[in-house]
């Protein structure tokens, strides 16, 4: 037997494995790029991402930036300006200092980075790819600081991929990382987005710890926090802490932990914390702990794991025993009294801060919400209804496939692996124009309804506040289809029929209805339904591209856009629907193109049928109020002419009016 012959691997291949090791998650990358923007002394720093940071995660922050020489090196491995010699890891003071981050990045995305430095005149903007810098920096307009854009994460590595979890647990982990570096950070604000959509997770820069704390895992957490103190000269550390007291619980418990400011996990103290808690919590129930050490940088070795999530220190055992003694003992003298908080009072009772006799409060002259201005229905309700989808779906239109699900191969391959180099002038323009006709009072009163009920195919009945509105769900439903084609443009999945329909076919039904107006003069309808095809044949690829309507080369229909989660047009609109892409939308200028093609498509997904609604009245039902009222109080940003669409019926203060003339 011969023995294998020993090669050295190519530069390209040990740059991915070592990428692979440090960028394992989006939320690996985006914890490199924040702790960049830190050390870049940022005080403002905004996260966006798209498709749970796959397709995009950028980061903005208003720190250093990087300066126009070193732009050329800053990909590469190993190049920093943390440190210059091996002993400088003993007093290491900052996140970074590996220089692996932006290099491992840049092998596994397309990477591009826009700076300007406070002596630079304008910004400069460049590209990397493995490591390289794409062409020389080019000149741009800019804000002190760097925006880093990454796209396409693991186009290179499809079975890094196949790995991760959904869009939706990645965007949970990134939302995880930004929450807990908010917390820590108070005197940084932070944002969070969702490409195209309003902020998620937002945080001042004059918070406190508990400020943000609240914020972020919710009042319930904020009420019951106590703040721990230690410092230690013989150990040489000293610990802030941020733990729950003894009448908080929940099943998932909830641990930050920071060693000299950088976000890490220890199973041992999380283990200690625990044993400490299991005395007074229900079995199986947790608190929440934000807990900060400043160790001694002599005693600390932050260089044992690529993604730095674990460090070494010394006297780890007597440290952690230390922390375990002061949470135990400041939680025994905190569980002499529980706080309970009262929300109403019981029928009957009197007001103890009420003066009986002038009726005035005696507690800080607060006066009780008057019965006419208190809202009846609580928002937080929800019926059973909502978790059972009705399956009674037309039988064209089968499962919702999202694209990374997508069973056509050759499609999510080309998808894949091309790289989308942006959002295309004209759909950027689109989409600055719905923010530009925002109605802000409008968009308040939709993300604070209340689904009330269904009138009819058309209107629908909901509450916001004390108020009931009768509402045009058809007009608001085409505006809500229009724009989330604008903002899920190239990235919108689809809904596959079974079997594929003729689009000839259709044509020719849509010609025989009496909204068609055909006449005679217009010719043989065969003909029409000919040239019609043609024309979609010959414009298939910007659908398909596009919205994720195909068309394939015999002329059959076989997927349309998921345009909303769950939600599936009318069947019997879908002919004028075909026909109406062949004569109506204007395939010759960019602009128009787009904006009559998401015109159509949004005026068909937001019809109606009587034929439907009777033969499947609890799949209307639940469309209704399931589907289309959660987007618009999510997602419609609607404009002015939609006011015309929305009538307030009546409030309770004009209904206590009445009674109280009766």
């Amino acid at each position: 037997m011969e023995p294998a012959v020993i090669k050295k691997l190519d530069e390209t291949v040990v740059n991915k494995i070592a990428a692979g090791e440090i960028i394992q998650k989006p939320a690996n990358a985006l914890k490199e790029l924040i702790e960049n923007s830190l050390d870049a002394k940022a005080s403002h720093i905004q996260v966006t991402v798209k498709s749970g940071g796959l397709k995009l995660l950028q980061i903005q922050d208003n720190g250093t930036g990087i300066r126009r020489e070193d732009l050329a090196i800053v990909c590469e491995r190993f190049t920093t300006s943390k440190l210059t010699k091996f002993e400088d890891l003993s007093n290491i003071g900052t996140f970074g200092f590996r220089g692996e981050a932006l290099a491992s990045i840049s092998h596994v995305a397309h990477l591009c980075i826009q700076t300007k430095t406070a002596n630079e005149t304008c910004g400069f903007k460049a590209c990397y790819e493995d490591g390289l810098l794409k062409g020389p920096p080019k000149p741009c307009a800019g804000n002190q600081g760097t925006i880093i854009t990454v796209e396409d994460l693991f186009y290179n590595m499809p079975q890094r991929l196949q790995c991760l979890k959904s869009p939706a647990e990645e965007m949970q982990k990134i939302c995880d990382v930004v929450s807990k570096y908010a917390v820590h950070n108070s005197g940084t604000a932070f944002t969070l987005k969702k490409y195209g959509e309003p902020p998620t997770l937002r945080t001042a820069d004059r918070s406190t710890r508990e400020d943000n704390i609240t914020n972020i895992y919710g009042l319930q957490i904020g009420r019951a926090l106590l703040p721990v103190e230690l410092e230690d000269d013989v150990h040489k550390f000293k610990m802030m802490a941020l733990v729950t007291k003894v009448d908080y619980s929940a099943k998932r418990g909830i641990m930050l932990l920071f060693i000299n400011h950088r976000l890490v996990d220890s199973t041992a103290l999380k283990a200690a914390i625990d044993s400490i808690y299991s005395t007074y919590l229900p079995k199986g129930m947790h608190p929440f702990t934000y807990i900060s050490l400043e160790i001694t940088p002599t005693h600390l070795d932050v260089n044992v794991h690529p993604t730095k999530h674990e460090v070494h220190f010394l006297y780890e055992d007597e440290i952690i025993d230390k922390i375990k003694r002061r949470i135990e003992l400041k939680l025994l003298g905190s569980n002499t009294s529980r706080t309970f908080y009262k929300q109403l009072r019981l029928p009957g009772i009197n007001n103890p801060d009420v003066d009986d006799k002038s009726g005035t409060n005696l507690k800080n002259n607060d006066k009780e919400r008057l019965d006419k201005d208190r809202v009846r229905t609580d928002s937080k309700e929800q019926k059973l209804e909502k978790f059972l989808l009705q399956k009674c779906l037309p039988k064209t239109v089968t499962n919702l496939n999202s694209k990374n699900n997508d069973n056509d191969g050759d499609e999510t391959l080309s998808r894949s692996s091309k790289r989308k180099s942006g959002l295309l002038t004209s759909i950027k323009e689109m989409q600055d124009n719905i923010d530009r006709r925002l109605n802000i009072r409008l968009r308040r009163t939709l993300k604070e309804l209340v689904f009330v009920g269904i009138v009819d195919e058309t209107y629908a009945l909901f509450q916001q506040d004390t108020k009931l509105y009768l509402c045009n769900t058809c007009k608001f439903s085409e505006e809500l289809f229009y724009q989330r084609l604008l903002f899920e443009f190239q990235n919108l999945p689809h809904i596959k029929l079974e079997p594929s329909l003729n689009i000839k076919e259709l044509v020719r039904i849509a010609l025989d209805c009496e909204e068609a107006g055909w006449s005679p003069n217009d010719g043989d309808k065969i003909d029409l339904a000919e040239r019609a095809a043609n024309i979609l044949l010959a414009k298939a690829p910007i659908m398909r591209d596009y919205f994720s309507l195909r068309i394939n080369e015999d002329a059959q229909l076989e997927t349309l856009p998921a345009i909303i989660p769950q939600f599936h047009p009318s069947s019997v609109h879908l002919p004028m629907y075909i026909l109406r892409l062949a004569t109506e939308v204007d395939w010759d200028t960019e602009v128009e193109c787009f904006e009559t093609f998401c015109r159509e498509t949004a005026r068909f997904y937001s019809q109606t049928s009587s034929l439907d609604i009777e033969s499947m009245p609890q799949r209307h039902k639940f469309s209704v109020e399931h589907i289309l009222y959660p987007s618009f109080k999510r997602y419609l940003l609607p404009p002015n002419s939609l006011k015309q669409q929305l009538f307030e019926l009546t409030n309770l203060s004009r209904l206590y009016k009445v009674f109280e003339r009766c």
